[in-house]
């Protein structure tokens, strides 16, 4: 484990070419936080801390476990993510604990982002240079992560839950890229040796990764597979973009709603999704976003809602089972 003082704490998805280049060690704190033994002691801690129950509970996780790591330094994505997160870096702060922000406009204005790429090059004492190399280092990595998710949906050897767990983690790359590879690497050569194993039912997640644990391995109990991720996917920054600015413009979480659109539009169509899985947290206002994916999308979509870490509840797995029959019947009659 790394010590404190050479950890950055990251509360959302960041060009971690920046911090890898510094030589430091990014490290996801949702991931550390939905990954731990018991996640909801972490809640607990929180919630003893002040944090009411009405907030969301990565934001409490990313705070216990920040706490925990005993950091020193921080990420706050303060645009383009969680709004809660503006609040937390201040807190943050007057823990001791050195927040740099970053926001992503909100209209992906390329002279905005820019400014804020040269501050994160400016607080870590990085040239252009040494981040466009270890850019390279990095794109090599998220080659092999377009290879895994064609193996996802085109050759049916991948699951859905083994597809989010890659992608979920290249937004730090487990915070040691050449390990992360090596693993990648072990994992493509032993699902090229599977047999295909298509799914009846085809489906494709939106929205925040799960907090639930089990998701995936209950949607393929029902007799169908998660073969798009959305925003798993968009942490591998799946475009292959040589320009860093370009590649963090194009990725589509942080902005407004059109993106996101575009990119599922498209993953209806070339993957031949039959549904829709929209996962939305207790008291998120991406919530809000359910609406506009409705009345945007041309297959039937089922919204789920998670609150703490945990198995899926007995309601939601009925409700995804009725959902996959429903698009069995419309499927196969």
């Amino acid at each position: 484990m790394s010590e404190p003082s050479s950890i950055v704490g990251l509360t959302s998805t960041v060009p971690v070419e920046f911090i890898f280049a510094a030589g430091l060690t990014p490290v996801d704190l949702n991931n550390v936080f939905v990954t731990a033994p018991q996640p909801e002691k972490l809640l607990k801690q929180a919630e003893s801390a002040g944090f009411a129950h009405n907030i969301c509970s990565w934001i409490k996780g990313i705070y216990a476990t920040a706490i925990n790591r005993e950091l020193k330094r921080i990420i706050a994505v303060t645009g383009g993510d969680c709004s809660n997160t503006v609040a937390l870096a201040e807190l943050f702060s007057r823990r001791g604990i050195r927040v740099i922000s970053f926001d992503y406009p909100l209209n992906r204005q390329p002279r905005l982002l820019m400014n804020q790429l040269e501050k994160l090059r400016s607080a870590f004492s990085v040239s252009w240079e040494e981040v466009n190399r270890t850019k390279r280092k990095l794109d090599r990595i998220r080659d092999k992560l377009k290879v895994l998710d064609a193996m996802t949906y085109q050759d049916n050897v991948i699951s859905g839950s083994e597809n989010h767990l890659f992608l979920v983690t290249s937004s730090d790359f487990n915070s040691d890229p050449d390990q992360y590879e090596t693993e990648l690497d072990r994992f493509l050569e032993k699902a090229e040796a599977r047999g295909a194993n298509p799914a009846p039912v085809r489906l494709g997640y939106l929205g925040v990764p799960p907090i639930f644990s089990d998701i995936y391995e209950v949607i393929e109990s029902f007799g169908a597979r998660v073969v798009f991720n959305e925003t798993q996917r968009q942490f591998s920054m799946p475009y292959g973009e040589k320009d860093l600015l370009v590649q963090y413009l194009r990725y589509t979480y942080p902005y407004d709603i059109r993106g996101r659109i575009e990119d599922i539009g498209q993953a209806i169509q070339t993957r031949n999704l039959d549904g829709l899985i929209h996962y939305t947290q207790t008291f998120c206002f991406r919530q809000i976003y359910d609406i506009i994916f409705r009345e945007a999308f041309p297959i039937p979509l089922l919204t789920i809602e998670g609150d703490r870490p945990g198995p899926v509840d007995a309601r939601t797995a009925v409700r995804i089972e009725t959902f996959v029959d429903i698009l069995k019947t419309r499927k196969f009659g």
